[in-house]
């Protein structure tokens, strides 16, 4: 997927429900794309609790901790013998060592579990896969709600006029010849503007065209949105849900200058609604946008 000779993906587990979901779904996503696995737990050492840790009290914790990682891969190896997996645990910030121990690594992608809450309380519950996001220099691939498919038959693609979100349909395109899915391409607008709401029709007829040469079987539709009533990203989301999306695959910064602190509003909405795996793909610097030509393998 990333052009590596070994691929890795690196699963963030805390053994709380919602990271066994994206564990479950972390091992199907590795089977997919060839790679090999490391389960990482972090030992928090920066609550009331973590701070006064002796060094002994640490060791007999990660000993513990080792013990569990080691019985998860027992079990899933148990069932697939090809599968490698190693397992490591780190001490510090949640979403500091998952960031360092995936660039340690040269990992291609991060999995890890994302729950969520209404109003005020979402944004704490969410914010160590926010933080991931906002810090990771790979992909990352979040998880959220509990059922989920084992493969991947609708990718949801979110588009707008920028050239970052067009650069999207390259890796839609991957993915979909990957799990032989559907690209449902989809654009929001809030404007009655006839110049924005046509350039946009025109964008969304090239992207199908594209799409449907290089082999993807593919929908583009336009949402009309209505401002101060549903925001961009709930309608989103609500077309992935009516699409039965699998994956939904989306930009994190809009602005490259800022890739490593900005994620825009959008995305992290995204991010902490779906209840579907949402894969946060940074913008690759200096890429020209798709363009409406294709070349079937």
């Amino acid at each position: 997927m990333e052009d590596k000779d070994s691929k890795k993906v690196l699963i963030a587990i805390d053994f709380e429900e919602q990271s066994m979901v994206a564990l479950t779904q972390g091992i199907n996503f590795s089977k997919a794309i060839g790679a090999e696995v490391t389960l990482l737990h972090v030992i928090e050492d920066t609550g009331i609790l973590g701070k006064h840790l002796s060094d002994a009290q640490y060791e007999q914790i990660r000993k513990d901790v080792d013990k569990r990682l080691h019985e998860q891969i027992k079990q899933i190896t148990d069932k697939d013998k090809k599968q490698v997996i190693t397992a490591l645990v780190a001490r510090g910030r949640v979403y500091d060592k998952i960031t360092e121990v995936a660039e340690m690594l040269q990992a291609a992608f991060i999995v890890m579990g994302c729950n969520g809450a209404g109003g005020i309380k979402r944004r704490f519950i969410g914010s160590n896969a926010l933080h991931v996001v906002r810090g990771s220099k790979c992909p990352v691939l979040t998880i959220k709600g509990k059922q989920h498919r084992q493969g991947c038959r609708n990718i949801v693609l979110p588009l707008d006029l920028t050239k970052e979100t067009r650069e999207k349909v390259g890796k839609a395109i991957v993915f979909a010849r990957l799990y032989k899915a559907a690209v449902r391409v989809v654009s929001v607008i809030f404007t009655k503007d006839e110049f924005i709401v046509n350039r946009l029709t025109r964008q969304l007829a090239q992207v199908k065209d594209y799409l449907e040469k290089a082999g993807i079987e593919c929908t583009a539709e336009i949402i009309k949105g209505i401002k101060g009533e549903e925001s961009l990203a709930q309608c989103i989301v609500d077309y992935a849900g009516k699409v039965e999306g699998d994956l939904l695959l989306i930009m994190t910064q809009q602005e490259i200058d800022f890739t490593d602190y900005f994620i825009g509003s959008s995305a992290q909405e995204i991010i902490l609604r779906a209840d579907m795996p949402v894969l946060s793909i940074i913008p690759d610097s200096g890429k020209e946008p798709v363009k409406n030509t294709s070349r079937k393998r």
